[in-house]
């Protein structure tokens, strides 16, 4: 099989971009002579952004090799117009969130009794800000696509998942009817939602058709991280109130993030809220009084589609914060989420969300995966054992995390995972796609997060924007819930508990809660 980093084809040049560092950013001026002077520079083209590809355009450097092409890349000499974003950081982002959090006002997306009398008369309330970061995806094989231009066709070969997508945007740029457009689909080194998107393909048309010849685009790993496109990032403000017998009786989570469907619908038709609640409006738990409020915050960042989207935010912050409510009313995390999905239920929020989760099938995969794990064991001192369920993509999914803190630093031994995703048609497959969720999972809980400064990413390749290593990685065991049910999806749903398994586990071993991702030295100090 062929990867797309792999394609040869006859009279292939190759490409690097110049992107603005600074999102939203274009160019004012270049001069191409010292690039063009780079033994085997063929040609330096300026590209236009193409807004229906999300492109920023730059200044693109044709070349009979990437070695060349990146070189004659270093030695352009180009003047920004660095736009409205060059001031964006995650600290301003961060205060633009907090403003909007800590007040009511935002698009109310859930609202069962009354939220706000019931934390007013509470016996116990308990209150938690929860943050998480934007993603990279950074999948192993980095951006890339071969298109070749003609004058009455177009042939390209793309590592995508979202072939159509870049058929159209060639069409377009090389004013074809679609049907005169090949795609040949290659492998592709990981895509975890990125390689969705059109852009390569569509910045590889317009370097082809300025080049007349077959063009490689290839992004170099700081490409990769620097213009990609990312998973939100977000700000959570819960108040949870117990009665006497530790029962909750009201939650409230206001959320604030830079929303995707913000960023990818025209303002008179975007529902920024439609596309972040997913897994906390429809919380499944029986809690009399429920409320939720979303408000969109303004970011220059690119966002888009990251494993499991937004349910790998929002399963980390309601299966931590049920675990705060479990503590405060002195219940065994595992009994409350229990007596809280006792009751066979079918939870469907909002009205356009076509998912409707079944409180009972939630149920089963808690029970299961705390069997597989032996919950209520005792550990040595040092080590705790966390626990997370979530629905997402119409699959249930529950894991169990033990960790080992030593001197800060926190290690997963061991995850075990249940899992009801209806009939399993490949077991091999969806345990694969499982384990796959949660070591990605693990990479955005332990190690890696994307920072913004003066409107520009701060990350650039492995050495600032770790992953989980091999050594690093725990023992995962995947159970299914044998099912006759229609089968659902794996590729994402093992992702959600991951990270709030970890942190239940984190806090059972230490009593320290960590509200943010990833963990950080000072979050455990």
């Amino acid at each position: 099989g062929v990867f797309g980093m792999d394609v040869r084809v006859p009279g292939m040049l190759y490409a690097v971009v110049a992107r603005c560092p600074v999102f939203g950013g274009r160019v004012k001026r270049f001069d191409a002579t010292k690039a063009k002077a780079v033994r085997g520079v063929k040609q330096v083209v300026e590209i236009p952004a193409v807004p229906e590809a999300h492109t920023a355009g730059g200044v693109a450097v044709v070349a009979d090799s990437t070695w060349a092409a990146m070189r004659g890349r270093d030695a352009l000499e180009i003047e920004w117009d660095e736009g409205e974003h060059a001031q964006e950081s995650s600290a301003t982002l961060r205060k633009q969130f907090d403003e909007l959090v800590s007040r009511p006002g935002g698009t109310l997306v859930r609202h069962d009794g009354d939220a706000e009398e019931a934390l007013g008369q509470a016996s116990q309330r308990i209150e938690a800000t929860y943050e998480v970061p934007f993603q990279n995806h950074s999948p192993m094989e980095p951006m890339n696509a071969t298109v070749h231009v003609r004058q009455d066709d177009a042939e390209a070969w793309l590592p995508s998942q979202g072939p159509q997508w870049g058929q159209d945007a060639i069409a377009k740029i090389a004013g074809l009817p679609a049907d005169k457009v090949v795609v040949h689909t290659t492998l592709m080194g990981g895509g975890f939602g990125r390689r969705y998107h059109a852009d390569f393909a569509a910045e590889a048309a317009q370097i082809s058709k300025a080049a007349h010849a077959p063009v490689k685009l290839v992004f170099t790993r700081e490409d990769d991280t620097q213009h990609g496109f990312y998973r939100p990032a977000s700000l959570h403000k819960l108040s949870g109130a117990l009665d006497a017998k530790g029962q909750p009786t009201a939650w409230l989570h206001r959320m604030s993030s830079v929303s995707i469907d913000g960023y990818w619908t025209p303002p008179d038709k975007a529902r920024p809220a439609s596309s972040e609640v997913g897994g906390a409006a429809n919380l499944g738990y029986a809690i009399p009084n429920l409320r939720m409020e979303y408000s969109p915050a303004k970011s220059g960042v690119p966002v888009m589609w990251w494993r499991s989207v937004e349910h790998s935010t929002n399963g980390f912050v309601t299966e931590c914060f049920l675990d705060e409510l479990a503590a405060a009313g002195k219940v065994d995390p595992l009994e409350l989420r229990l007596r809280l999905l006792a009751e066979p239920r079918k939870v469907r929020i909002p009205p356009d969300n076509e998912s409707t989760l079944d409180t009972s099938r939630l149920r089963a995969v808690v029970e299961l995966a705390a069997a597989k794990a032996g919950w209520g064991k005792p550990l040595p001192a040092g080590r705790g054992r966390g626990i997370a369920c979530h629905f997402s993509f119409e699959t249930y999914v529950a894991e169990v995390a033990e960790v080992t803190v030593t001197k800060g630093v926190v290690r997963v031994d061991r995850v075990v995972a249940a899992v009801d995703c209806g009939r399993v048609i490949n077991p091999d497959g969806a345990r694969a796609q499982i384990e796959g969720g949660i070591v990605y999972g693990l990479t955005a809980a332990l190690k890696s997060a994307i920072t913004i400064d003066r409107g520009r990413v701060q990350q650039g390749n492995f050495d600032d924007y770790e992953m989980l290593r091999i050594e690093e990685a725990p023992v995962i065991e995947v159970h299914f819930v044998p099912s006759d049910a229609a089968p659902t999806g794996t590729g994402e749903p093992g992702l959600p508990p991951t990270a709030p398994a970890v942190m239940n586990a984190v806090f059972a071993a230490t009593g320290r809660r960590l509200r943010r991702l990833p963990i950080t030295v000072e979050d455990l100090a």
